[in-house]
């Protein structure tokens, strides 16, 4: 049985000198320890297999889920790859690491709580989390274009070879249904995606306008379908706990460092995923 304790982090957005100085700051209590990291390591190709060796090193296991970030093929990048291929890329360099991906088998953590199945999906967005009385994609992004809310997204994370992003993401989320369907439904989960898999967590949302980009509602029910004891997320910048339907759902970002300087405390670097609290 593993001694140690499952931690999970996600938007260490290391191009950002502070946080590169957090990420350095990263030290397992045990080297026992299992790391889940959720998305949105950097942007530069190099950046994010580095940091994850890296973490890596130091952790006895490594789960790694995408970000947009990661996806992004920006100017200064020596990698210039786009859409899917970069992201098959970027698996191929996770392995050669010993990084596990959504494109790998589901690790089983034994410790306590276990035996729990660790399952990285990577799912993105379908611009269903709309501004209400918006029925349609173009009215949504019409009005997010009005008010200068637009994700960085729309022009640098490429859906390539795919037609859309939402197509891109339609055909994310039939894979990991199958593959969480084929799993050992004996053996609960703790399911890892970097966007929200409830459109809950984006109510409060300082530009509601920019919650079309941070999930879709096919998986709405998947913590109930596919027996979660915990869902692990990032993106919002809003690091807390929700319950739903009795599961947490722990958003785990640092964020950048406009969001966490400010705040009273330092920053939570390692968030334990499995602990006895219940829901408030």
């Amino acid at each position: 049985m593993t001694a140690g304790t499952l931690y999970a982090i996600s938007d260490l957005h290391i191009a950002y000198a502070e946080n590169r100085d957090l990420l350095a700051r990263i030290q397992p209590p045990s080297p026992d320890d299992w790391l889940i990291v959720a998305g949105d390591v950097a942007e530069v190709f190099a950046d994010v297999v580095g940091a994850l060796a890296l973490l890596r090193e130091r952790f006895a296991k490594v789960i790694w889920a995408p970000g947009n970030h990661e996806l992004w093929t920006v100017a200064h990048d020596p990698v210039q790859t786009r859409g899917e291929q970069r992201y098959l890329d970027l698996v191929d360099r996770c392995r050669r690491i010993d990084v596990l991906t959504p494109e790998d088998e589901y690790a089983v953590w034994d410790g306590t709580g276990g035996p729990i199945a660790i399952a990285p999906l990577f799912l993105l967005y379908d611009y269903s989390f709309r501004m209400p009385g918006m029925t349609t994609k173009a009215q949504s992004l019409a009005y997010a274009y009005e008010t200068g809310v637009v994700c960085n997204d729309e022009m640098l994370l490429h859906p390539d070879p795919y037609p859309s992003r939402e197509q891109w993401c339609w055909a994310r989320v039939e894979y990991s249904r199958a593959r969480l369907e084929a799993r050992d439904p004996a053996v609960p989960t703790i399911l890892v995606n970097h966007f929200p898999m409830v459109r809950h967590p984006t109510d409060i949302l300082r530009y509601p306008e920019f919650a079309q980009w941070c999930g879709t509602e096919l998986t709405a029910d998947w913590h109930r379908r596919y027996g979660a004891v915990a869902s692990v997320y990032g993106h919002l910048h809003i690091p807390r706990t929700t319950w739903h339907d009795g599961v947490p759902f722990q958003e785990v970002s640092l964020g950048y460092p406009r969001e966490w300087k400010p705040r009273p405390a330092p920053p939570s670097l390692l968030r334990p995923v499995l602990t006895s609290a219940t829901p408030g």
